[in-house]
Order: C-alpha cells, then structure tokens, then sequence
C-alpha cells in the first residue's frame, strides 16, 4: 500500500513536470451542464503508442491513475465516475455545482512521452419555484401606483420582463430595479392593464412567472342610442353604454325623476304623449366610485300613424273654423246695424243661444283635446283662446241690439231673409 501511494505521488509530479512540456491531446469541451446531470470528457485522439501512465486531474486534484494496469481512485469520487482505458474518456455523474472548474488529462507513454489535454466544465444549478408579487388593491388610473416583484431559485444569469408577450423597456411611468428584479409603476394608466411576465433564465434552464394587473377607470363617454321622434303606440327602445372598467351600472330618470330601472336598456312597450321628455342615464363605477349621465329627449308626434291627420293639419282646420265663426258674427252685425235683420221673437232668441252656445262648447273641446295632444298646443292654445274672446265681445253686441247671442249657422243674404209674418 506504501508503494502504491508513493507511486501515485510521483507519478503526479512527472505529470505536473510534463504539462510544461506541451499540450498534444485535444478534448472538447462539453457543454453546460445543469446540477445532477452527467458529463462526459474525452480526447479527440488518444495515443497510438501504448501508455504507460493515465491520470485525470480537477484542477490540482487528481481524480483517477492508472499506472500499470493499477487503478488509483479518489475517494471524493468514489460512487459517480467511470473510465473507459481505450479511449481515456472520464465519464462524471451527479454533477455539483462545486464541479465546475478545469479539467486535464496526463499521458506517459512507455517511450517516455507525455502528452496533456485540458477542457473546462460549466456546472448550473436548475431555475425554479419562479413567482412575482403584486399590488393586492384595486388600481385606480391616474391615482394609484404598482409594484412588482419576482423572486426565485436557482443560478439566475438574466432577467427578462415582457407584457402581453412583448418585450417591456423602462419609460417614464416604468422604472426598474439595479438587478432587474423588479418594476415600478407610477401612476398607472389603463394602458398599463394586461399580463406581465418575468423570466429568469441561465444556460441550462429558466423559469417564467406571470401577473396580470387590471386598472379601473371610468366612467367616460356616456353615449344613448335610440329614436328622437316617435309615433304613437309603438315599442321604443333607449340604449345607454359607458366606457368603463370594470363595466358600470345604470340608472334612469325622466323628466327628472328617478325610475326603477336600472339597467343599460330602457323599454316602452306603447307610447303615448306622456312619454315625451328628457331620459338621463347615469352610468356608476363602484370601484372608481365615479359617475358619468348623458341626456336624450324624446319626442311622441301625434297622428304620426293610422292615416290620422298631422299636427299641422289639425291646426289649419281649428284656424279656419274660427275664422269662419268670426266672419259670420261680423256678418250679423253689420246686418243688424244697417237695420237688414229686424227684431226677432223670444223663442227664436232662445234657439238662437242655444245654437250659439252649441258652437262655442264644440270650439272649446277641439282646442282642448288638440292642446293635450300637440306639444303645439300651448301656443294654439293662446291663439284659440283670443278667437274666443273675440266671438264672446260679438255676443255682446248681439245682445245690444236684442239678440242673445250669435247664430250657429250662416245667416242668409239680405236680398233671401224674410222676416216672420205677424199674427
């Protein structure tokens, strides 16, 4: 056991002696390899002479000797190598990070030559458990601010952060940390809403993480969509929208006074006059705890439907009939004053009123009915009301000069009337 040892040692310092004398064996250096893989290193053409001595050395450490057919092994190596002698090559397994490091293999051959290779060995230990940390209360745009963090296991040689799988650089909102690992934002904008990603990352693994933010803002552009003018008796529909996250909610008023909906559609199964008005939708963020509303007036037109005559039409007719009542009350009068008509009895003083009461209430009721279902109807209104004043000052007079009132129908022409036989 004493030869062997000291055999060992000296062969370690011819070898030693030897690398000085030149490198002549060429080994390629294996890749990166990650913690617990296997690795296997081996000259591109070993001696064709035969050897008298193969030693393999990490670093200063030799690994295995083999002088003579003798193995020499190192106990820190025991368990997770092997040696192939006709093609030198070490095989390592269960690799450690405190693997990596230089490697060189010592050949003596039997005429007294010794030949060296080197080759290098990069040991990376696995990217893991990889996570980010994020705000945990709700973003509001323009008012809060958001910080991330990732954190993770492993060798970690880069860090690369993308949202929505494109790459993310520093701005003037985004700032990020000496080492990479974290980002900053500030204030936040709804642009900054989406998935964030942080990818740690070394030559034989890497690990991702992901994050989404959301930032609520709104509402803002309030919009209704619907008809301004409709007929009688139809289905309307009025449709409110917000630009909003998250979506907002509604509330409708009329005229206004609040309603019980409160979704972004309001329904009229049949409309009638009293429908006409200003609708207010008022869009509300419970997470902004901001609100936006926007107006729509609306506008039910009568006779708009069934061939029924326009607001126009009905409006021609009541002027023409009043003017027509007026005439015929002047016609009278005039009739009267130039002693035309004479003096009538008492029953036809009575018929006469009560014909002219008839016509008055039938005006009445046609401006009455045409006010409540024209929007027209105020000013027609103070139209009707003064041709109604005017005929009532024409009964006065009718009464001045022994007629109670106006006659209901056309009075016939002077050169026609003849007046009541006296019995």
């Amino acid at each position: 056991m004493m030869v062997s040892y000291r055999l060992y040692w000296t062969l370690w310092i011819l070898s030693c002696f030897g690398q000085y004398l030149g490198q002549d064996l060429q080994i390629p250096e294996p890749p990166n390899k990650a913690e617990g893989d296997s690795v296997v290193f081996a000259p591109d053409s070993p001696p064709s002479t035969s050897i008298f001595i193969t030693q393999w050395f990490f670093a200063a450490t030799p690994i295995i000797t083999v002088a003579h057919g003798v193995t020499t092994v190192n106990p820190a190596y025991e368990g997770r190598f092997r040696f192939d002698s006709n093609t030198l090559a070490l095989t390592l397994q269960n690799l450690r990070l405190s693997d990596s490091g230089i490697y060189r293999l010592t050949v003596t051959t039997s005429a007294g030559e010794t030949l060296t290779g080197e080759t290098s060995l990069q040991v990376f230990e696995n990217v893991s458990n990889v996570r980010l940390i994020g705000p945990e209360e709700p973003l509001i745009e323009g008012e809060s601010s958001a910080n991330i963090t990732s954190e993770g296991t492993g060798t970690i040689t880069s860090v690369q952060w993308m949202k929505d799988n494109s790459p993310l650089s520093p701005s003037n909102s985004i700032i990020f940390s000496a080492d990479n690992r974290s980002l900053f934002i500030s204030p936040v904008q709804r642009s900054d809403s989406g998935e964030y990603q942080c990818t740690y990352t070394n030559p034989v693994s890497s690990g991702t993480a992901k994050l989404s933010l959301i930032i609520n803002y709104g509402p803002e552009d309030v919009s209704i969509k619907g008809l301004d003018v409709v007929d009688l008796g139809v289905r309307v529909s009025l449709s409110c929208s917000a630009n909003s996250e998250p979506s907002a909610s509604f509330r409708w008023k009329f005229n206004e006074t609040d309603t019980s909906v409160t979704t972004d559609t309001f329904t009229i199964d049949k409309t009638d006059v009293t429908h006409s008005g200003d609708y207010d939708c008022t869009a509300w963020n419970s997470v902004t705890n901001r609100n936006a509303s926007q107006r729509h007036a609306l506008l039910v037109k009568v006779g708009g439907g069934g061939g029924g005559l326009t607001t126009g039409a009905i409006v021609g007719i009541v002027i023409v009939v009043l003017v027509a009542v007026s005439g015929i009350c002047g016609l009278i009068v005039y009739l009267i004053k130039t002693k035309k008509i004479p003096k009538i009895n008492q029953q036809q003083k009575e018929q006469a009123s009560e014909a002219a009461q008839t016509t008055q209430e039938h005006i009445y009721e046609g401006i009455l009915e045409f006010q409540t279902t024209s929007r027209g109807g105020a000013i027609l209104g103070n139209m009707s009301e003064r041709n109604v004043n005017q005929a009532e000052n024409n009964d006065n007079i009718y009464v001045n000069h022994g007629v109670s009132n106006r006659p209901r129908a056309a009075t016939p022409p002077p050169d026609t009337f003849r007046a009541p036989v006296r019995k």
